[in-house]
Parts: C-alpha cells; structure tokens; sequence
C-alpha cells in the first residue's frame, strides 16, 4: 500500500454551476471529491488529505492534509461560486501545503479538477510542471467541462512536464449520462501505478454492481451504509407523516363544508330581497291587492318623507282644485232650476243691449247684423224674454 499525502484543487469558478454533468458541475465534482478521500484515507490509515479552491476570492487552502474524513468532507459545504481558476498560484499552494506536511516518508501528489477554461500559456505551466517535477510531486489532472480556446493541449503539455516515469496521469470526461465518479473509479486516479486505491475502487465497483443499497458495501464501509440507511427510514418516516396529516386535513375540510354549506342558505334566503329586486316588486304588489289600505297608507308616509318644497305646494294647488270642483258639482245637482233661470236672465240682459248683440252677430261669419230676418229674430226673442220677467217675480240672485 503506497503512504501518500494528496492535494486536492477544487474548481469553484462561474462555470461550475452549468447542467451539462448530474446534477451539475459543481456537485458532480464533490461527488468525485468525496469518494477520492474515502479511497486515500481506507487504503492506507496514514495517509492523508488537503482540499484547497482555485477560484472564488482567491486560492484558499480549506482543510491542510490529515486523516480525519469528517474534517475533509465538512469542509466541502458551503462553497462560494465565482470568478475564474488561477490553476497557476493552485498549484504552487498545493506543493507549499505538501512540503510541510508531518510525516515526510509521504508521497506528494496533487489532484487537480480543471472545469473551465485555463488562461495561461504552455510555457507558463511546463515551467511549473518542471518545479513539480525537481520536488517529486506527482500530478493528476481531471479534465471536463469547457474545451476551449486549448485547454487540452495545455493540459497536456503541464501533465508532460511533470511526468516521472508514469506516475502522473490526466483523465478526460465528457457529458454524458454517466456520473463523474463512476467514470473515474476506473480510472488511473484510483488504481494509481498498480496498488494505490485499487482495493477501494474494485470494492466500489463491485458494491455498485452487486445491488447494495446506496452502491455502498456495508462490510467496507459499515458506518456510511448505517448513516444512509438512518437518513433514508427518516425520510420514509417525515413522508408518511406528511401523508397522514394531509388526510386528516381532507377529512376535516369535507365535515366543515355541510354546516358550511346550511350556513351560505341561510346567507341566500335572508338577502334574497337585494340579489332580485324584481321579485320584491311582485311581492309589494301582491300586498297592495291584499291590504289595499296599508299600502296607500304606507306610500303616504313614504312619500311624504321625500316629498320637497316644490311638491308640497303643488299637492297643495291640487287639493284647492278638488275642492272648487266639488263645491261645482254640489251646486249643480242642488239648484238646476235656479241655474236655467239665471242663464235665462242673462240672454236677456245680453239681447237689451242693442251693441252687444250687433258686436256678436258681426264677429260670426256669414251673418249681416242689418238683415230684415235677423232683426225680426231678434225682436222675437226679446218679447219673449221681456213677458217671461214680468210674469216671474225677480229672485235674491237677480
């Protein structure tokens, strides 16, 4: 079993929150990140590991080498996105990170997880790959994610720089259905030059493979199959609890709406009168044939309270009018004689006056007031008037 201490440089740039890897870049690379540590720390007890970023506000050494996992993996939550990898200053923090580690009978090897674009020259980075080389420290390079402006030919060229007898590698991974980790389990980062990780990557494998519940074999790794196992019956647990809550909450909506419903009813019947005015009118008119007299008296008061000035003296002008209309017709049914009289009198008085009579028969067409025939009508009529006065005694009116 090779004695190692790893380095591992995380890309936390802008690039890593693209979907092109499950579920994301980001995510796809703690994934790989996770079970790196695992297979360096299960094959060797005094072997050791660093995380560090390359991008974000700068390279910044996360979690120095040591053995503790929980340490290396707790360190890994929270990562702030942003900005672009400076894979140049990365690795020369890794070798740093690397020269002081405790135990110097370690092997120093550098994890670099390169998932966007690299802006350094060729010779930039062979001049680096050379100082990693003069120091013994092997390099291992996973390249996926952006392919641009030549980023593999500068990949290679590094990777060639550093290389000591092949114990440096350099994998690429493209998109596709499969995970970053799986492709990497069997890959030379795990089997290494022929020992380091193999035994954890053909145990991976083959818990994958062999149908274990979360692709982790309980006899590798007892304790994160009993954590996954844990969080899954709580997970089961919070479902089915939500479930029953979600029934009751039915069961208790459908026996509030019968009262509910016997509730809008009553609501409906007692505003009835608003919703349709036309059948308040039906029923005001069917109180008027009934009760006749409350009705007229009701729309007494009624309109009295909203009558104004204007219709105050009009009802009072309509009230003088009936009652001269009354005291006519009372007079006329009590004295038609004494009437016929006083018009009799009055033709009288009329056919004296001799002006009168000639402004009358003057005003009528067709009439000649000087015609012998109307004079001798005229004559007629008043004898007769004048014997009819003298045979009647004159009355109070006259």
């Amino acid at each position: 079993m090779v004695l190692e201490a790893t380095m591992i440089c995380i890309d936390n740039s802008e690039w890593m929150r693209n979907g092109d890897y499950t579920p994301s870049r980001f995510q796809a690379q703690a994934d790989a990140v996770n079970l790196i540590c695992g297979a360096k720390t299960q094959t060797n007890p005094e072997n050791t590991v660093g995380i560090l970023t390359m991008a974000g506000r700068g390279v910044r050494v996360l979690a120095t080498p040591t053995s503790d996992l929980g340490k290396i993996l707790g360190c890994m939550h929270g990562l702030e996105m942003g900005g672009e990898i400076n894979i140049a200053a990365a690795l020369q923090v890794a070798q740093l990170a690397l020269k002081h580690r405790q135990n110097k009978h370690q092997q120093q090897r550098i994890i670099v997880f390169a998932g966007s674009p690299v802006n350094y020259d060729k010779k930039v980075l062979e001049t680096i790959g050379k100082k990693l080389k003069k120091n013994s420290v092997a390099l291992d390079i996973i390249d996926f994610g952006e392919e641009d402006d030549g980023k593999p030919e500068k990949l290679e060229a590094l990777l060639a720089a550093v290389n000591n007898n092949g114990h440096s590698h350099m994998v690429h991974v493209s998109p596709g259905p499969n995970a970053l980790s799986d492709v990497l389990l069997s890959s030379p980062v795990f089997t290494g030059d022929g020992e380091g990780g193999s035994d954890f990557a053909v145990a991976a494998a083959a818990g994958s493979a062999s149908g274990f519940d979360f692709g982790v074999d309980p006899n590798l790794d007892p304790e994160l199959a009993l954590a996954l196992r844990v969080s899954l019956e709580e997970e089961r647990a919070r479902q089915e609890a939500a479930a029953r809550r979600a029934a009751e909450e039915a069961s208790r909506q459908e026996k509030d709406e019968e009262p509910l419903s016997n509730t809008e009813d009553a609501t409906t019947a007692k505003h009835v009168d608003i919703a349709d005015p036309e059948e308040n009118n039906n029923a005001s008119d069917e109180m008027d044939d009934e009760n006749p007299e409350e009705a007229q008296a009701m729309s007494i008061d009624i309109s009295g309270s909203d009558l104004s000035v204007g219709d105050a003296e009009m009802t009072l002008e309509i009230t003088e009018d009936r009652e001269l209309i009354l005291a006519l017709e009372m007079s006329m049914q009590g004295g038609e004689e004494d009437h016929q009289s006083a018009a009799e009198s009055l033709v009288s008085k009329v056919l004296k006056d001799q002006a009168a009579v000639s402004s009358i028969l003057a005003s009528l067409p067709g009439v000649d007031p000087d015609d012998p025939s109307v004079q001798e009508i005229l004559a007629s009529l008043r004898s007769h008037f004048d014997k009819k006065n003298e045979d009647d005694p004159p009355s109070e009116d006259d």
